[in-house]
């Protein structure tokens, strides 16, 4: 693609789209557009496009967004969605190195295969990228307990390697740096039997069909358990107190706002039952924490990300 069509931006190899609408790209189909999305070819075709790109544009790394609510009015930054090149997966030991735009369950399937548990990916919708940077975890293992190291490229364009020092990982959170987009990780794992490690990915997702809202348009856990956590992500023994009991001991189970709706089989799960607006689900989610608030006195944390400018009246 060259400069003459987009004349303030580097010329680029991969797809580069301007006035993008993001709606079809998050799970809870909501959003507007974003200035400019940037699919890029490979590593290379990333660095150039961030060094080049002048410094008063901002970027915003985006995974499968399945975590994610862009606000109606859009994002003014350039979207940079990694996709083929970004996704490959290796196994050396007991490491496995994928690509940031791997999908959590394919990395945790290949592992078992090669006798790897990263059983815990299984049942996360999302990308190893946005694993790593929100520290995701399931059924008591976090990212943080398996991570070995990230390679980022640096809003100058610089391909770094991160460590788990520099990420300071937290409950569902790491220190990343501005403006950087994370295009691999390493992860180490302990060994299993495939067939044993199979069977329980099988049996995780049997259980989350039958808990969670998995044929409805979600974009995951809405709120963070309001308990305690210690620097690595692992629950303390202070408290542990869960995001769905205290949104139905405030009577919020099914709760609705337009055409988003707290969902009736897990209550910490907002879902779009369709036409709701990015300010539909966020009223909704800010009228929840208000009311569980008023009836605990519990903070209730935002886990969905939320973006962008709302609708201009």
């Amino acid at each position: 693609m060259s400069e003459l069509e987009f004349p303030n931006l580097p010329s680029v190899r991969g797809k580069l789209t301007a006035n993008r609408d993001l709606s079809s790209l998050t799970w809870l189909r909501v959003g507007g557009e974003a200035d400019y999305l940037f699919q890029p070819a490979d590593i290379e075709d990333l660095q150039h496009f961030m060094a080049h790109l002048p410094a008063e544009m901002a970027v915003f790394p985006m995974g499968v967004g399945s975590n994610l609510i862009v606000r109606d009015g859009g994002l003014r930054a350039v979207v940079i969605r990694l996709g083929r090149g970004f996704n490959g997966i290796e196994i050396n030991g007991s490491l496995v190195t994928a690509g940031a735009a791997a999908l959590d369950a394919h990395v945790a399937r290949k592992a078992a295969d090669a006798g790897l548990d990263l059983t815990f990916l299984r049942t996360i919708p999302g990308s190893i990228g946005g694993a790593v940077r929100m520290n995701a975890g399931c059924y008591g293992s976090y990212t943080a307990d398996h991570f070995v190291s990230a390679q980022i490229v640096t809003r100058d364009g610089a391909l770094q390697e991160i460590s788990a020092e520099e990420l300071q990982f937290q409950y569902r959170q790491t220190e990343f740096p501005e403006g950087a987009v994370l295009v691999s990780a390493r992860l180490q794992a302990p060994a299993g039997d495939p067939v044993a490690l199979h069977a329980r990915m099988e049996a995780q997702l049997k259980k989350r069909d039958e808990t969670q809202p998995t044929k409805d348009r979600s974009a995951g856990s809405t709120f963070r358990n309001p308990a305690g956590f210690s620097s690595t992500g692992r629950a303390d023994d202070v408290q542990d107190l869960k995001a769905w009991k205290v949104i139905d001991d405030a009577g919020l189970r099914g709760a609705q706002l337009g055409g988003a709706q707290m969902s009736e089989k897990h209550s910490n799960f907002m879902i779009n039952t369709g036409g709701a607006s990015a300010a539909d689900l966020e009223a909704l989610g800010e009228d929840v924490r208000k009311k569980v608030y008023a009836n605990s006195g519990i903070t209730l944390e935002w886990e969905i990300m939320r973006v962008g400018e709302p609708l201009s009246e």
